[in-house]
């Protein structure tokens, strides 16, 4: 299992790095991101932080911490510059917060988000056809969400990717031990957002790649 939108106490999650590092190498993750939430006033603070962690744990743990962040609620304007500063300060993995039905995200944070410099566009909503088209272009993942209401239109995203031939990629958005799951549970929620079994493989496939991609930044 690999898992790369995941949030540690540095934002809204309840578990320090090192121990989410070790619920997700106890049930044989092999690679997991922590993105945390940040804007213009903690991304740097946050990516430190992470980055120490990564040196730390990486060393001795059988799964691989990769880090990075979840550009949350910023101005969509302000997406592109600060998706850029956060891969010059080393950014493994970079997320934008998508346009969930969960959630009052400003409108154009999908479009800004795919047109920026990032990896994963989470939860991204009812997302246009011509959006999924740009995800396509740029190579950057659309989400299938296991979180609860951001998963509301996982089935709209995996049909408009289908149609386009856009990446997709399954991820949590853990923020507690309860929240990870198993390979076979990734599979169930690929399946219930229409995919099928094979579409599912490709989209674990899609996080093998990005993972082993990311680790050449560390």
């Amino acid at each position: 299992m690999i898992d790369l939108h995941t949030h540690s106490l540095y934002s809204d999650g309840e578990l320090l790095p090192s121990e989410l590092v070790r619920r997700v190498e106890v049930l044989g993750y092999r690679y997991v991101a922590i993105t945390d939430h940040v804007d213009a006033s903690n991304y740097d603070l946050v990516l430190e932080r992470l980055r120490v962690a990564a040196r730390a744990l990486n060393s001795v743990c059988a799964t691989v911490l990769l880090p990075g962040v979840e550009i949350t609620h910023v101005p969509p304007s302000q997406i592109g510059p600060l998706a850029a500063s956060a891969r010059t300060l080393g950014a493994a993995i970079i997320v934008v917060h998508g346009e969930t039905l969960a959630e009052p995200v400003a409108p154009g944070t999908n479009r800004a988000a795919l047109e920026a410099d990032i990896d994963i566009l989470a939860h991204p909503g009812l997302i246009s056809r011509e959006e999924v088209e740009l995800a396509r272009q740029h190579g950057i993942l659309l989400e299938i969400s296991a979180r609860a209401g951001h998963s509301l239109a996982n089935g709209h995203v995996a049909a408009l990717a289908r149609e386009v031939g856009a990446g997709l990629i399954l991820n949590t958005d853990a923020h507690s031990p309860r929240d990870f799951i198993t390979r076979e549970r990734a599979f169930q929620l690929g399946q219930g957002a229409g995919l099928s079994r094979a579409e599912c493989d490709q989209m674990l496939a899609n996080a093998e790649s990005l993972a082993r991609q990311a680790t050449t930044s560390l």
